[in-house]
């Protein structure tokens, strides 16, 4: 799904709306730029909060820590 955007001045882009809606993203969603040696930029979404990954690695025998006790 080819689009195109324009470089602003400032840097500047706005990622079309297609692909915006593909990737879920909303206001606030942070993004990873990666430049490969064949000069190929991959984008990754960074959407998840640190609430919605809670809990996924859970070892047996320990119980849950919410993420507001965690310590620094």
């Amino acid at each position: 799904m080819p689009t195109d955007a324009t470089l602003r001045s400032k840097g500047q882009t706005t990622i079309p709306k297609e692909i915006r809606d593909n990737l879920g993203m909303k206001p606030g969603d942070r993004m990873t730029f990666t430049l490969m040696p064949d000069a190929t930029v991959v984008m990754r979404v960074k959407n998840k909060s640190v609430n919605k990954l809670a809990g996924i690695l859970k070892k047996k025998g320990r119980k849950s820590v919410p993420v507001g006790q965690l310590s620094r």
